[in-house]
C-alpha cells in the first residue's frame, strides 16, 4: 500500500509538471503573436495617417500659403516613411526598428510644423474639406499612441517571459529563435511644440506694402 501511494503521488508529480510544461511551451509563441498582432495595428495607424496626409498636402497645395518650405518637409517625410520596409524582423531588429520609429517621428513633426504654418491662414482652416482632414488625422494620431502603447505592453510581457524561469530555458532549446522585441520610445523634443520661423514672411510683406500703397497713389 505504501509502495503504491508512492507510484500515485510519483504520477500525479509527473502529470503536474507536464501540464506546467505545456503551459510554458505555448506561452512563448502566444505572447510573441499577440505582440506582433499588436504591431501589426501600429502599421495600420500609421499607414492610415500617410493616406490621410495625401490628401492633406493636395487640399494646402492648392492655397496660397508662403511657407511652401514646410509643405515639402511634409512631401519628404511622406515618402521616406513610406519607404522603409517592415518585416515580421522589424520588431526584434534594433537597427530595422530604430529606422522606422525614426521615419514615423520625422513624418509627426514635419506634420506638427504644418499645422502651425496652417494656423495663420483662416480662409484655408475654414474649408470643409481641410476641418475633416484635420479631425482624421487628430483621431489617427491618438489611434496611433494607443497601438504603441500597447504593442509596449505587449511586447513587455513577452519580453519579461523570455527571461522567466523555466521559459528562458525554453527559450534557448524549443523556441531558439525567440529574441527581445524593441520598444516604441518617445522622439527627442517631443514634448515641446514645434517652432515655425515666419522672419521671412514678415519681411516680403513689409517690402510688399510700400509698393502697393505706390500703385494706389498712382
Amino acid at each position: 500500500m505504501i509502495k503504491l501511494k508512492r507510484v500515485l503521488g510519483l504520477v500525479a508529480i509527473a502529470a503536474a509538471a507536464m501540464s506546467l510544461t505545456a503551459c510554458d511551451v505555448n506561452r512563448i509563441p502566444t505572447q510573441e503573436e499577440a505582440a506582433k498582432a499588436a504591431f501589426s495595428e501600429v502599421q495600420n495607424q500609421y499607414q492610415r495617417r500617410n493616406d490621410l496626409v495625401g490628401n492633406l498636402v493636395n487640399t494646402v497645395q492648392g492655397a496660397a500659403i508662403a511657407e511652401r518650405g514646410t509643405l515639402t518637409e511634409v512631401v519628404e517625410a511622406r515618402a521616406k516613411a513610406t519607404s522603409v520596409n517592415v518585416d515580421a524582423s522589424t520588431i526584434s531588429d534594433p537597427a530595422k526598428f530604430q529606422q522606422f520609429q525614426q521615419a514615423q517621428d520625422g513624418m509627426s513633426s514635419a506634420l506638427g510644423r504644418l499645422m502651425v504654418v496652417v494656423e495663420r491662414y483662416p480662409d484655408l482652416k475654414s474649408q470643409q474639406g481641410f476641418l475633416t482632414l484635420q479631425s482624421q488625422l487628430e483621431g489617427t494620431e491618438n489611434r496611433i499612441s494607443v497601438a504603441r502603447r500597447d504593442y509596449n505592453a505587449a511586447a513587455q510581457t513577452y519580453n519579461t517571459t523570455l527571461r522567466s524561469f523555466p521559459q528562458n530555458i525554453l527559450a534557448g532549446t524549443i523556441h531558439s529563435g525567440s529574441k527581445p522585441m524593441e520598444y516604441f520610445k518617445a522622439a527627442a523634443g517631443a514634448d515641446q511644440a514645434p517652432t515655425v520661423d515666419f522672419s521671412g514672411l514678415n519681411t516680403q510683406s513689409q517690402t510688399s506694402a510700400p509698393a502697393a500703397s505706390s500703385a494706389a497713389a498712382q
